[in-house]
């Protein structure tokens, strides 16, 4: 076992001890509430949402008091969330059913939460809204509208991406990877296309998946690239840099496709609107993007004040700083926390 390995590994150890929450991957999972029309005023409802909460407020749906629960399902627990259903009548309302009544969820406000809103109507219209803090209800339009397709899924792409900490430490560990320049950018968009092509394959259809293994090789992927980060450069002229430090685009787009996989998840529990799944597909991507670039940019700025800091005299004249030793600081932690999430997530795999 080498001295990298050995360091990575009681890092795991630690931050496990420490705090364990730091060792859990944000699981991205807004509250659900999908409402279905299944005959003339008539709607299943699904409401799932996370069991665990900022507040001892719960949320729950709300939807007009004129319409009647006429059946309600037991409680079901389904990943790291529960899931509640009933049958409601809303024959009441009139002819227009749900269109100009407004639904929305209570105890946002108090949990620092989201929700997305879905409904379907029996005609073929449908609508999707995300709700927050300062907008916990909407009222239902006569016609859904694409704009609203295309802002609300960007936004939650990009609330993906950055709620997403093991996709961000993977972008992390290729920055320190490659460093800047025409290296980064080849590199990170062989990661975009990897992880935009399985994205697209599960969410159509076309590609079925483990949740549990992918979720596990996502968390290897990070301790394979931060143990990769502890090699030394050639100390010889007969020695060569590794085929990732060579091609790191390789491993970039490889890992990718594990990664949009990942992202598929997150976009499973959400849900699609029927009548638009090509264009929420499309912007759901653009805003994991967008928050990439954005995530890139801020890790760049930082690096280089980083290294401003490390060049002041102040610095240099009361600490003597390897820098070399001190760079590793941030591939120590990737591996240490990533090893933490190999251990969760393959116990997981094997239960």
């Amino acid at each position: 076992m080498t001295l990298s390995f050995r360091i990575l590994f009681l890092l795991a150890l630690l931050v496990a001890l420490v705090h364990p929450g730091a060792a859990e991957a944000h699981r991205f999972a807004p509250s659900l509430l999908k409402v279905i029309e299944t005959s003339d005023h008539i709607y299943n409802v699904v409401w799932k949402t996370p069991t665990e909460a900022l507040s001892r407020t719960q949320q729950r749906p709300i939807w007009p008091t004129s319409c009647r629960v006429i059946a309600e399902n037991p409680v079901l627990r389904e990943g790291t969330g529960t899931v509640s259903s009933w049958t409601l009548d809303c024959k009441s309302l009139g002819d227009e059913g749900l269109v100009n009544q407004k639904l929305g969820v209570m105890g946002l406000a108090e949990n620092q939460a989201s929700a997305m809103v879905m409904l379907s109507l029996i005609d073929g219209r449908s609508y999707q809204r995300v709700l927050n803090a300062a907008a916990p209800t909407f009222l239902v339009p006569a016609q859904p509208s694409q704009s609203k397709v295309m802002s609300e899924y960007s936004v939650l792409g990009a609330e993906h991406i950055w709620g997403g900490i093991d996709h961000l430490m993977f972008v992390f560990g290729l920055l320190l990877l490659v460093g800047g320049g025409a290296r980064l950018l080849w590199t990170i968009t062989a990661f975009t296309v990897g992880h935009s092509i399985t994205l697209a394959l599960v969410t159509l259809g076309y590609l079925e998946y483990p949740v549990s293994l992918i979720e596990f090789v996502i968390a290897l992927s990070i301790f394979v690239l931060a143990l990769e980060l502890t090699r030394g450069e050639p100390a010889g002229p007969h020695q060569h840099l590794s085929l990732f430090k060579r091609h790191p685009w390789w491993l970039a787009g490889g890992f990718g496709l594990l990664h949009g996989m990942g992202f598929a998840g997150a976009l499973a529990d959400i849900g699609l609107p029927q009548n638009n799944v090509p264009l929420a597909l499309l912007f759901f991507n653009i805003g994991i993007e967008v928050g990439q670039i954005v995530f890139v940019l801020l890790a760049i700025g930082a690096g280089w004040l980083f290294k401003v800091a490390l060049g002041t005299s102040l610095l240099n004249d009361r600490f003597t700083i390897r820098r070399k030793r001190l760079l590793l600081i941030p591939v120590y932690l990737l591996g240490g926390i990533s090893a933490m999430w190999c251990i969760e997530r393959g116990i997981e795999v094997l239960i």
